[in-house]
């Protein structure tokens, strides 16, 4: 049995789709699934005893939600296509957090349903709100919005570990942070439904703003590169992919500006990932 799942570029709303915060205060997250997949094989041997094997095209520590994929892909490859793919989701969620995963539930949710998602998560249900882009605004968004890979990697549980901590000591800056994140969602959804580009851009500016909150040192590697295309207005918005503090990163760029952008990022030693849509998410073949 052979399964396929795919990564994920998130836009708002990561970390509150973590279950220490969304069970007290709801999670929301706005993300979609992109043609950089994970796959997986399952099969029996002549003795009868199991192979699997896995791999993806995208790095882990990359922020591309990489290890959800890949566990989402495995277990579906074992489940065969019997089960629900969001409860092959839930399952690679689970597995994920035995063995000590501190993280949320939207890179499964992505790579199992694919396409756009608009996330809600209270305590540990996860309920998909209505959102369905024009094709204005998906031709927009993948015409300008470039995906570059620092080559800089984390361990996303180290990042998780220090700002849970901080958020149950009650630290004030995270919990703002955060709220603002969920915000920040909301109206990232409302602007790819409506196609207003200046709401999608306002709520880029809003995550880099609660991500600060939460821990500078998550964009940090990547601010000597962006700050100054962002004073130049070569850049209108921004944000790092996943949990930050190096992987990769999103720069929603001027029409103009992708030749000015992309040299100044290859020349920081960064790599320009090609990327797409991907609609179908997790697929199953015997």
């Amino acid at each position: 049995m052979k399964a396929r799942a795919p990564t994920r570029i998130d836009l708002a709303g990561g970390w509150t789709d973590v279950p220490l915060y969304a069970a007290g205060f709801g999670g929301e997250v706005v993300n979609f699934a992109i043609n950089l997949h994970a796959t997986a094989t399952v099969a029996t041997d002549d003795d009868g005893c199991l192979i699997s094997s896995h791999r993806s095209t995208t790095p882990l520590g990359g922020g591309l939600g990489t290890t959800g994929a890949v566990n989402v892909a495995m277990i579906g490859a074992i489940d065969g296509g019997k089960s629900d793919p969001l409860e092959i989701a839930e399952k690679a969620f689970q597995f994920e957090m035995e063995l000590g995963n501190t993280g949320g539930r939207q890179d499964q949710w992505a790579a199992a349903l694919g396409g756009f998602n608009h996330l809600m998560f209270i305590g540990n249900d996860v309920e998909p709100l209505p959102l369905e882009p024009p094709m204005s605004a998906k031709n927009w968004l993948s015409k300008h919005l470039l995906l570059f890979d620092s080559g800089l990697r984390h361990v996303s549980g180290d990042l998780h570990d220090s700002v849970w901590e901080r958020f149950k000591e009650n630290d004030e800056d995270v919990h703002a942070g955060l709220l603002i994140l969920r915000q920040a969602a909301r109206t990232m959804a409302e602007g790819l439904n409506r196609d207003r580009r200046d709401s999608v851009v306002e709520a880029l500016n809003r995550v880099c703003e609660g991500v600060d909150l939460i821990d500078e040192t998550i964009h940090a590697p990547f601010k000597t590169v962006v700050e100054p295309l962002l004073s130049t207005k070569h850049v209108m918005g921004w944000k790092a992919v996943g949990a930050g503090a190096g992987g990769c990163a999103i720069l929603l760029v001027r029409p103009s500006a992708q030749d000015v952008v992309t040299q100044a990022c290859t020349d920081a030693g960064w790599s320009r990932i090609e990327w797409d849509y991907d609609d179908e998410g997790l697929v199953i073949d015997s």
